[in-house]
C-alpha cells in the first residue's frame, strides 16, 4: 500500500472534513471549529480551491443531502469548551453562478454530531447534543440527548428528543449492514444502535450493545469472517484506541494501540486499497494518523501502520475513487488541511 500526502492549506483549528458532488464532480470540504472559514477543493487532483463561507466557523459536522446537486447540512457556531448555546445547523446550497446560499434550519444548543439516513426515499435526521447546558468546561451535570426528525429539504427542521440522559454524548458513526442504515452513538453510558423507521408511521428503534464509557466508535468486518468488529476510543477524548470482537456472545478486546495518550479523536472503519481497516488518530502524544488491519493468516493478529506523525488529526473523511482512495484529513494540532492519496 502506497500513501502520498498533499498539503492543502494552513487552517487554524482545522476540524471538519467532508465531500460533496456538484454536477458530477467532487468538492473536498474542510472547515474550522474556531472562528473562520469552510474551504472547498476541486479538480482532478483537487488543486483548485475556493471559499464556501468566511465565517462564523464552529463547524463540527458536514453531511451531504442525498439526492441533491451538492447541497449539505453543517454545524456552525459550536464554539469554545462550553457556552455553545448559539450552535445551529445550516443548509448550504451551491449556486449555478458560483458561491453558496447558506440558510439556518435548526437552532440546537450543543449539537455536535448529526447525520441524514435515507430510508424509503425519506431523509431522517439524527442529531447528538454533547450536553444540554454547561456552566464550565468541567460541568457535565446536565446530560446530552439524541434528537430525531425528518428533513424535507424545505423550511426549518423539526426535531424531537428520542433519548436523553447521555453524558458526554460525543461519538457518532453511520453503519450500513445488510442493506439497511443505522447510527452508532456513544457516551459515558456506553454504545447504542439507533435505527430509523422502516416505514411511515413507525418509530425509531434503540438498542444498547456496550455498557462502559466510550468516546467514539466505528465498525467494519476487518477480518473477513462475516461479523462486525468495533473500534473504540475510551473514555471521553480518551487515552485508549481499542478493537473488540464478539466471541461467545461477549465482546473481547483483541487490539489496543500501544500508545496510551489522552485525546484519541479519529476512528473510522473503511477500506484502503481494498483492504478493510480502522483509521485512527490522536491529538496528543505522538499525534499520529494511522491505520490498523488484520493479519492475513490465523490466528488473528493486527498490523499497525503509521501514516504520519506529529499532525494531531481531529477528523477524517475517506473518498473511494477508481484506482485510489483519498483520506481527507483535518490535522488540527498541526493547523493544516491535507489529503493522503492511497494506491
Amino acid at each position: 500500500m502506497k500513501i502520498e500526502k498533499r498539503f492543502l492549506t494552513a487552517m487554524n483549528r482545522c476540524y471538519s472534513a467532508g465531500c460533496i458532488e456538484v454536477d458530477g464532480e467532487p468538492r473536498i470540504l474542510l472547515a474550522t471549529e474556531g472562528e473562520g472559514p469552510c474551504l472547498a477543493w476541486t479538480g482532478a487532483d483537487f488543486d483548485s480551491s475556493h471559499t464556501v463561507w468566511e465565517g462564523p466557523g464552529g463547524t463540527m459536522s458536514i453531511v451531504p443531502i442525498p439526492g441533491t446537486n451538492g447541497e449539505f447540512l453543517a454545524v456552525q457556531k459550536f464554539f469554545k469548551m462550553f457556552q455553545w448555546e448559539e450552535a445551529r445547523i445550516v443548509h448550504v446550497r451551491p449556486l449555478a453562478a458560483g458561491g453558496y446560499a447558506v440558510t439556518d434550519v435548526l437552532h440546537l444548543p450543543y449539537i455536535h454530531r448529526f447525520d441524514l439516513l435515507t430510508v424509503g426515499g425519506r431523509n431522517y435526521f439524527i442529531g447528538c447534543t454533547l450536553a444540554t447546558t454547561k456552566e464550565s468546561k468541567e460541568d457535565w451535570s446536565d446530560p446530552g440527548k439524541i434528537w430525531v426528525g425528518e428533513f424535507s429539504g424545505k423550511g426549518p427542521l423539526q426535531v424531537r428528543v428520542l433519548k436523553d440522559g447521555l453524558s458526554k454524548n460525543h461519538g457518532y458513526s453511520r453503519l450500513s449492514r445488510n442493506g439497511s442504515l443505522s447510527s452508532l452513538v456513544t457516551c459515558e453510558q456506553g454504545a447504542f444502535e439507533i435505527t430509523p423507521p422502516a416505514r411511515v408511521g413507525a418509530d425509531w428503534a434503540i438498542r444498547q450493545f456496550m455498557d462502559w464509557p466510550i468516546s467514539d466508535i466505528s465498525a467494519i468486518d476487518i477480518d473477513g469472517d462475516g461479523e462486525l468488529e468495533f473500534a473504540t476510543i475510551e473514555p471521553f477524548h480518551g487515552s485508549y484506541f481499542r478493537i473488540y470482537k464478539r466471541v461467545g456472545g461477549q465482546f473481547k478486546k483483541v487490539f489496543e494501540h500501544p500508545e496510551v495518550s489522552e485525546f484519541y479523536h479519529v476512528v473510522v472503519g473503511t477500506t484502503l486499497a481494498g483492504v478493510p481497516v480502522f483509521v485512527g488518530g490522536c491529538r496528543r502524544g505522538r499525534q499520529q494518523l494511522f491505520y490498523v488491519r488484520a493479519s492475513a493468516t490465523a490466528p488473528l493478529e493486527f498490523e499497525l501502520e503509521v501514516i504520519e506523525e506529529g499532525v494531531g488529526p481531529s477528523n477524517i473523511y475517506v473518498r473511494h475513487e477508481g484506482g485510489r482512495d483519498i483520506i481527507v484529513a483535518a490535522n488540527r494540532e498541526k493547523a493544516e488541511a491535507a489529503l493522503y492519496f492511497v494506491t
